[in-house]
C-alpha cells in the first residue's frame, strides 16, 4: 500500500524540489533580461534590435530547451523504478542528443540571419541585429549541452547546484556586458555585440560547471558509464524524441506566437517594438520561473507513474496548479502596480514607457492562465502525454491567438495592446484544455494501477 500524503505534505515536497529550478529558470532568462537593460541604455535603436534577433531565436532555443525535456520523465520513472542501467542509458543518449541539437540549431539560425531582411523590420533594426544574432545562436551550443546535463539532474531531484551554477554564469554575464557593452577598462566599445559575447562566454561556463559536477557528484557515481557515449545505442534515442520533439513543439507553438507578436508590432515601427521587448522581457521572468513549478510537476508525477502510485497521482498534480496560481497571482499584482515603473529601468524615451506601461498592465491579466498552462504541459509530460498537449497549444495559440492579435491590432485598430490581448486569449485557453486534459488522463490511470 503507498502512503497516501496530504496536500500540505504534497505542497512541501513539490516546492522543495521546485524552488530551485525556479530561480536557475530566472536566471537562466535573466541573461536576456540584463542585456535588453544594459543594452537599452544606448537608445531604443539596439533594444529593438536585441527584440528582433531574440523573439527570432527564441522560438528554436525553446524547441531545443523542449527536445531536453524527453530526458526528465525517463529518468524520473526509472528513478521511481529503482531500474540504475535505464538511467545510465538515458543519461549516455540524452548527451550525444543534446550536442547534436545544439548543432543543428546554430547551422538553421546561420541559414535563418540570411532571411532577416526579409521580414519587414526597420533597416537599422536588421542591421544592428544580424550580427548579434549569430553570436547567440552560437551560444545555444553550450546551452543544449547545459540543458542536457540539467534536465538528468532534475529527472534525479537534484536541482540546487543548477541553480548556483546559473545565478554564478549571471554574474559573468553582468560583468562581460559592462566590459563590452561599454568598453570598459581596456576592452573594446561592441555595443549590442558585447552583450551577445557576454552570454556566449556565460553559457559556455555553465556547460563546463554542470558537466564535471555531474561526472564528480558523489551521489552519481553509479551513473558515470553514462558519459562513455561509444556505447550509445540508437534504441533509446526514439523514447527520449518521442517525448522531447512534441515537447519542443509546444514550446514553440507558445513562443512562435509571441516571436509572431514582435513581428506585428515590428510593422507597427521601432518604438513599439522596443516597448514590446521590454514587456515580454518580463513577462518571461514569471513564465520560465512557473516552468520550474511545471519542471517538479513532470518529475514528481514522473515518480508516482514509475511506482504505480494511484493514491498520491492526482494530488501531485493539484499541487502543481495550486502553487502556479499563487506564484502567478503574486506576479500578476507586482506588473499591474508597477507597469509605469518597470520600463523606467531600460529606456528614458517617453514614448517606449508608455506603450510598454499599458502591454505590462496586459501581461499581468494573463499571468494566471500561463502559470496553469504551463504546470499542466509539465504534469502530462510527466506521464509522457505530449501529443494531445502539443495539439492543444497549436490550436490555441496558432488557431486563436495569432488571428485574435492581428484582428484586434491592425483591423480594430487596437494597436500595441490589441495585440497582447490576442495572446491573451490564446493562453486563456490553452490552460482550460490542459486542466481538464491533466483531471482526465490522471483518473484513468489511477484506475489502471
Amino acid at each position: 500500500m503507498s502512503n497516501t500524503l496530504s496536500y500540505q505534505q504534497h505542497l512541501r515536497k513539490t516546492f522543495v524540489l521546485a524552488y530551485p529550478v525556479m530561480l536557475s529558470q530566472m536566471g537562466h532568462i535573466l541573461v536576456g533580461i540584463v542585456d535588453s537593460i544594459m543594452v537599452g541604455q544606448i537608445g531604443p535603436e539596439p533594444l529593438a534590435a536585441s527584440s528582433f534577433a531574440n523573439n527570432l531565436m527564441g522560438v528554436f532555443m525553446m524547441f531545443g530547451i523542449g527536445l531536453s525535456y524527453g530526458i526528465t520523465p525517463l529518468v524520473a520513472q526509472a528513478d521511481g523504478q529503482g531500474n540504475q542501467n535505464q538511467i545510465i542509458r538515458v543519461l549516455r543518449n540524452g548527451i550525444i542528443l543534446s550536442i547534436l541539437t545544439g548543432i543543428v540549431i546554430f547551422t538553421v539560425l546561420f541559414g535563418v540571419s540570411f532571411a532577416m531582411p526579409l521580414l519587414g523590420q526597420p533597416d537599422e533594426v536588421v542591421a544592428l541585429g544580424r550580427p548579434y544574432f549569430l553570436i547567440i545562436a552560437a551560444s545555444l551550443v553550450p546551452m543544449m549541452i547545459f540543458q542536457g546535463f540539467r534536465q538528468f539532474a532534475e529527472g534525479k531531484s537534484v536541482t540546487k547546484p543548477t541553480m548556483y551554477i546559473t545565478i554564478a554564469a549571471n554574474v559573468v554575464n553582468v560583468i562581460f556586458n559592462y566590459l563590452l557593452i561599454y568598453g570598459k577598462f581596456g576592452f573594446p566599445e561592441m555595443g549590442l555585440n558585447g552583450a551577445g559575447w557576454g552570454t556566449f562566454i556565460s553559457r559556455c561556463l555553465m556547460a563546463v560547471g554542470l558537466s564535471l559536477f555531474v561526472y564528480r557528484y558523489s551521489k552519481f557515481k553509479d551513473y558515470r558509464a553514462g558519459f562513455q557515449l561509444l556505447k550509445a545505442k540508437l534504441d533509446l534515442f526514439k523514447p527520449i524524441l518521442k517525448i522531447g520533439v512534441p515537447s519542443g513543439a509546444q514550446f514553440v507553438f507558445e513562443v512562435g506566437a509571441f516571436a509572431m507578436a514582435a513581428l506585428m508590432m515590428g510593422w507597427m515601427g521601432t518604438l513599439p517594438l522596443a516597448a514590446h521587448q521590454i514587456a515580454i522581457s518580463l513577462v518571461s521572468i514569471s513564465y520560465m520561473m512557473a516552468t520550474g513549478i511545471s519542471a517538479a510537476s513532470t518529475v514528481r508525477v514522473g515518480n508516482q507513474i514509475g511506482l504505480k502510485d494511484g493514491a498520491n497521482l492526482m494530488k501531485v498534480g493539484n499541487t502543481g496548479f495550486v502553487m502556479a496560481l499563487i506564484f502567478m497571482t503574486f506576479c500578476s499584482l507586482i506588473f499591474i502596480v508597477f507597469s509605469n515603473f518597470f520600463p523606467t529601468l531600460y529606456v528614458d524615451a517617453p514614448d517606449v514607457i508608455e506603450i510598454a506601461g499599458s502591454l505590462i498592465i496586459v501581461a499581468g491579466f494573463f499571468q494566471l492562465s500561463d502559470g496553469v498552462q504551463v504546470v499542466g504541459l509539465g504534469a502530462l509530460r510527466g506521464m509522457s502525454d505530449v501529443k494531445v498537449p502539443t495539439i492543444i497549444t497549436f490550436v490555441a495559440y496558432w488557431g486563436l491567438a495569432i488571428p485574435c492579435s492581428y484582428l484586434l491590432g491592425f483591423v480594430f485598430d487596437m494597436g500595441p495592446e490589441g495585440i497582447w490581448y490576442g495572446l491573451l486569449i490564446g493562453l486563456t485557453v490553452a490552460a482550460v484544455l490542459l486542466y481538464i486534459r491533466f483531471k482526465k488522463l490522471a483518473a484513468e490511470k489511477i484506475r489502471s494501477f
